[in-house]
């Protein structure tokens, strides 16, 4: 791996140098620890597949010649080398983005486009008045939630490695000029890869709930406690500027939510005890953030009243701290502050779970606890005030401002941990309750209109269900005891820490009532009285995930909020609704196209709905990572959301596998949620029903017949023959992923085979590895064809290109994803793995013909043969990374063909697992 990038580096190149270097270094890794034979071997293969793909032949067969002559363990050797190869390769294009990002920004001076500066420049621009802007940033609410599904494909080890990497990498592009400090560095560095290689790629025991728990959590200390409260204040300076006055709150523009330890949607690990576990990790970890920064700042702030005169506000803090220290007598924001951390370690005792201490040392003098924490956040204005009354401006600024927006943003909950289960679970739930209660013998028999009667009338009256002697369910109970933990969590900490329950797979308005009774029974709802409305402490979140339900969504929000104590909830709730909308069951569903305009749509009529109700209607996207998942740019999608779909808030979804490149390093981070704020912003007030002309109404009808004919395409491959479950399963590592430990959750609902029983992200993840993906474009070359043929309107589809961002954006994504996918290698996979011929021969065929004709239509809407002419860098780093994938697929097809022939060598099966690892690596992509 000498020589590892094979195009000649430009003089800017920085990114090929950093690739070469690290790249040297794991080759001087590997000889130094498996000796020169394997080293060699490691680069006969290598060698091999650039030398395949620069000539545009297959060296399929010589890698596998290569290859086969070695025993297993070798072959795992190259496995890992390629996969180590991989990692580090994109450690170093994302130092690269950051450092190119600020060398683009020196030069030019210019924003970069996703920030807030460009989003503020856009909206002054588009006529925005500073009013105008400052009242709806100051509402500007963006919240990322952080998913129970797989977190990491690697462990938190190498994570933190690779963290160095980046690091020591920024560090020798700072001092490239001093060959001395320059080459400390790459010693460094050649610790850091050595470290690696002797460091196992896949953990031993498959993680449970605790271990991700732990594993987001960490993210905070990498990152996100010192990146939001930074960027909360910059987009409040921002604002400052335009507006020309202060006291603009920006506190809430960032926070983060979570799903793991709340979501029990098909994960049977999920129970009370876990989630009562992640409340106490979550609140463990802001208050001894909290703590902790309290203790550094009164080591910090040393003034003396001999020499500044605080304002007698601070001194009342200072003099009921119960510091008596001789030594501190005349330091009275020391005194002050350590009276204001024995309190919040008061408070800290008073909320986290009894049978758990608080985090750190107990203070010498105990104090009263505060009895919110929104008391502290008021004693840290004092001292800001006080410092300003004597010159300590910059003071305040510097050391205290950031403790202050610490702990207003992230509070004793540190995030809102969403609960969410299935709405079939919750019926069965009622059903027992109504049953064991004398309500009703069957609910399950009943029809809607019969459902919903009944869970009003349950809703308008204090009784409760239950009662101590009933014999319930395994299930009731156990989720009985979730909403009782529920309960005693938002008694110690507040609903901040519980602020919404979500619905899996909800149809109609019976799925959303049944959860409101369920609250009910703990307290979270209360019932009507003569003197007050129904209440409720958490949002009540329906998702609607089907084709099917996505059409009748509005509908079943209007029936709601025409429901008078639903009604009554919702104005609990500031009269907003949250409506959640998934991206991933909509797409396994329908199909690409067909889901992101049904997605489109609802959101429309949602928000129709919503404002005719009076109602400010709050979007939850169920992004994934791929774009098959609805992922894709976060600020070009934002910005192609139906028009007032934005209003001021928006929560989506962080995959897990997604969470290590985005929160991993503070720059990184940065971006990202600098990004979110800003399309949220821009979309807030420019993307309104008074600025935006309406679409034209040719193009919706154009998506509409696009969506059924690409609706009906995918239909057929997917559901249409009985075959293609066999041939799933064949032609991916489905069955395989299932036993890589990346994640607590188990790869299907019920122990179904059936496609419409398996989770979206091993359905992606299968793809991904044979490289077809076709939960990203299947269907689209088709529905575009039978378009033409039936309007003879291309003309349509490229004006649609050109000018509305919701067509451009499904386009361009799904570009990216057809540049990802290769048929070749796919079609390797169909004749090894695929044993029934004519299945095969049918089946894969459909698939080939389907991409030869999408990537055509592609080109004819876009104007370019290219897939990724808007996005050359990709295009370059796609170019880099392929020869290093084409031996890890030939790797992989043959460790699966013998594996599925009978060989459970202990070896076997661990190739294959790495093999999965090093591809999903490699393509920057998992579920």
């Amino acid at each position: 791996m000498s020589d590892l990038a094979q195009t000649p580096p430009r003089p800017d190149d920085a990114v090929s140098d950093d690739i070469r270097l690290l790249g040297r270094l794991l080759g001087d890794a590997i000889r130094a620890t498996e000796g020169d034979e394997t080293f060699a071997i490691v680069e006969q293969v290598r060698r091999l597949a650039v030398d395949g793909r620069r000539t545009g032949t297959s060296s399929v067969e010589a890698i596998r010649d290569a290859l086969g002559r070695r025993p297993l363990a070798e072959q795992l050797l190259v496995l890992r080398a390629l996969d180590w190869l991989s990692l580090l390769a994109n450690t170093a294009e994302d130092v690269h983005v950051e450092r190119r990002s600020r060398r683009e920004r020196g030069a030019t001076g210019s924003p970069r486009r996703g920030s807030l500066r460009a989003a503020i420049e856009r909206i002054v621009a588009a006529g925005v008045g500073a009013d105008e802007l400052v009242a709806v940033g100051q509402e500007i609410e963006v919240t990322p939630v952080i998913t129970a599904h797989p977190t990491e494909v690697r462990r938190k080890t190498i994570l933190e490695v690779l963290e160095e990497v980046a690091d020591l990498l920024e560090r020798r592009s700072d001092v490239a000029d001093d060959p001395v400090e320059c080459g400390d560095v790459e010693d460094r560095l050649s610790v850091c890869v050595l470290l690696l290689w002797q460091t196992a790629l896949l953990r031993l025991s498959k993680l449970r709930v605790r271990d991700e728990i732990n594993e987001a959590i960490r993210y905070y200390g990498t990152s996100l406690f010192d990146v939001i409260p930074a960027l909360t204040n910059d987009f409040e300076q921002a604002l400052t500027q335009v507006a020309g006055r202060d006291h603009i709150d920006t506190t809430h523009a960032v926070t983060m939510g979570s799903w793991i330890g709340g979501d029990r949607d098909g994960n049977p690990f999920v129970t009370a005890e876990v989630m009562r576990y992640a409340i106490h990790r979550q609140t463990a970890t802001a208050l001894e953030h909290h703590l902790d920064a309290l203790h550094h700042l009164s080591h910090r702030l040393s003034m003396t009243d001999r020499l500044v005169t605080p304002t007698p506000e601070l001194l009342a803090l200072a003099a009921a701290s119960g510091d008596d220290s001789p030594f501190r007598a005349d330091e009275p924001y020391r005194r002050a502050l350590r009276g204001m951390h024995a309190r919040l370690h008061a408070f800290a005792r008073s909320v986290i779970d009894p049978a758990d201490e608080p985090p750190g040392p107990t203070p010498p003098e105990p104090r009263p606890p505060y009895d919110a924490i929104s008391e502290l956040v008021r004693d840290l204005d004092i001292v800001i005030e006080s410092l300003h009354t004597h010159g300590g401006a910059s003071i305040a600024e510097r050391f205290v401002e950031p403790v202050r927006r610490g702990v207003a943003i992230f509070g004793a909950h540190l995030c809102g941990l969403d609960m969410r289960q299935n709405s079939a679970v919750h019926e069965r739930v009622i059903d027992d309750l109504f049953r064991c209660a004398g309500v009703c013998d069957s609910y399950l028999a009943l029809g809607e209109a019969a459902r919903v009667e009944l869970l009003e009338a349950e809703l308008r009256t204090p009784r409760l269900l239950r009662h101590p002697g009933a014999a319930y369910d395994d299930l009731t109970r156990s989720e009985l005891a979730i909403f009782d933990e529920a309960a005693d969590a938002v008694a110690r900490i507040g609903g901040v820490i519980l602020p919404h329950y979500v619905i899996s797979m909800a149809h109609d308005v019976s799925d959303v009532l049944e959860v409101a009774v369920l609250l009910k029974e703990v307290a979270l709802v209360k019932s009507a009285t003569p003197a007050s409305p129904a209440t409720t402490q958490l949002d009540i979140v329906p998702l609607f995930e089907t084709i099917e339900d996505l059409g009748r969504a509005s509908d079943v929000l209007d029936r709601l909020l025409r429901t008078d104590i639903y009604a009554d909830l919702v104005r609990s709730r500031g009269n907003r609704q949250e409506v959640m909308i998934g991206y991933s069951d909509s797409n396994k569903d329908g199909g690409y196209l067909c889901s992101q305009w049904n997605l489109s749509a609802a959101q429309s009529s949602l928000t129709e709905v919503a404002m005719r109700s009076g109602v400010r209607l709050r979007c939850f996207h169920g992004r994934g990572g791929t774009v098959g998942r609805g992922g894709g740019p976060a600020y070009q999608a934002i910005l192609a959301l139906p028009t007032g779909s934005v209003d001021r808030s928006i929560r989506l979804t962080e995959q897990g596998e997604m969470v290590a490149a985005k929160y991993s390093n503070p720059a990184m981070a940065r971006r990202n949620l600098e990004t979110l704020v800003a399309a949220t912003l821009e979309a807030s007030l420019l993307h309104t029903p008074a600025r935006m002309p309406p679409i034209d109404p040719s193009f919706t009808a154009a998506m509409d017949q696009l969506a059924s004919f690409a609706f009906d395409a995918y239909r057929r491959l997917v559901y249409g023959d009985d075959r293609f479950v066999t041939f799933f399963r064949s032609i991916t590592p489905t069955d395989e992923i299932a036993k890589l430990n990346v994640g607590s959750r188990p790869a299907s609902r019920t122990a179904s085979a059936a496609i419409e029983d398996l989770r979206a992200i091993p359905w992606v993840f299968g793809w991904t590895q044979c490289r077809l993906m076709i939960p990203a474009w299947f269907g689209v070359g088709s529905a575009v064809e039978a378009f033409v043929a039936t309007t003879g309107d291309l003309d349509r589809l490229e004006a649609m290109y050109r000018t509305w961002p919701f067509f451009r954006a499904v386009i361009d994504n799904m570009g990216m994803v057809l540049a990802k996918t290769d048929i070749d290698i796919g079609a390797r996979y169909a004749a090894v793995l695929v044993e029934d011929e004519p299945t095969r021969t049918d089946i894969f065929g459909a698939i080939a013909d389907e991409h030869r004709r999408t990537i055509e239509w592609h080109g004819r809407i876009t104007g370019s043969p290219s897939l990724l002419a808007d996005n050359p860098l990709l295009a370059r780093s796609l170019s880099n990374r392929y020869p290093y994938l084409d031996p890890l697929h030939v790797m992989q097809v043959d460790l699966l063909r013998r594996f599925r022939d009978g060989d459970h060598d202990e070896m076997v099966e661990r190739g294959i697992l790495l093999s999965i690892n090093a591809i999903a690596t490699g393509l920057r992509n998992s579920g």
